[in-house]
């Protein structure tokens, strides 16, 4: 049931709204018109033209994660959807990683070094959270990344509600794309976005939850420990609540993780 519900929510999420059992509702407008079941004229009545022929539109079916991925990142182009492609944005940054990741982290939006290079989490704190992957016994490229927000806010300012609206489906679809085990949220704007909460972060880890048919733990960002080493031993705690939830080997010890 909860597969169910989260399906559903994604075609919500692609602007379907709704789905009828009706037969009638599967079939064109010629069908109907040559078994009209009223009597009605058809098209073989001479004072009634033959419907035009529905124009035959192309639909892409993607034989695996990546292509869907790729299918995503297309329908996303050069995006100008929100205002931040006139603030100064070079580029979209998508996500990278593997398509077939189990785990997967969400952080808040593209800096200054992601916007330049197109790839998210490559400046001080994305070398940060590469430690603390490989700390989990991952390489960077066996897991995935992404951003709620694709392009740079300005001055990395958060960001605001319409560009959320207008950009997290796209993440949605990442997500529903992927089916990772486990989603951790990096810092107090990705977590608060996901789980629609205004508790900070330090409410908010600690604990695991049910979304989109995965697993959500919210941690601390990368940034915000590089400014607060001292917070890198809980930050750690939350890495080995996800292995625990993938069913991985946990570190005994904490002197070769990220927290030491």
């Amino acid at each position: 049931m909860d597969q169910l519900i989260e399906h559903l929510r994604f075609f919500k999420e692609l602007g379907v709204d709704g789905i009828s059992r009706d037969a009638a509702w599967r079939r064109r407008d010629g069908d109907r018109s040559r078994s009209d079941p009223a009597g009605g004229a058809t098209p073989a009545d001479p004072e009634v033209p033959a419907p035009l022929e529905a124009t035959a539109v192309p639909v892409t079916v993607a034989r695996s994660v990546a292509e869907a991925l790729t299918a995503i990142r297309d329908d996303i182009g050069d995006c100008t959807r929100c205002k931040l492609h006139t603030q100064g944005r070079q580029q979209v940054v998508f996500g990278v990683g593997s398509p077939e990741a189990d785990i997967m982290f969400v952080g808040e939006a593209p800096g200054a070094d992601e916007d330049t290079q197109g790839v998210p989490f490559v400046g001080r704190a994305g070398q940060l959270l590469t430690k603390m992957i490989e700390g989990m016994g991952f390489r960077r490229d066996e897991v995935y990344i992404a951003n709620v927000i694709k392009c740079r806010p300005p001055g990395n300012r958060n960001p605001e509600r319409d560009e959320i609206a207008t950009c997290q489906p796209f993440l949605f679809r990442q997500i529903e794309v992927i089916q990772p085990k486990v989603i951790v949220a990096l810092g107090t704007f990705a977590a608060q976005t996901l789980l629609e909460s205004d508790a900070p972060i330090s409410k908010l880890r600690g604990q695991l939850y049910q979304y989109r048919g995965t697993t959500l733990i919210p941690t601390f960002h990368p940034s915000f420990l590089l400014r607060s080493p001292g917070y890198k031993r809980e930050a750690w705690e939350d890495l080995k609540r996800a292995l625990g939830v993938l069913g991985r080997r946990i570190p005994a010890s904490p002197q070769s993780s990220p927290a030491s």
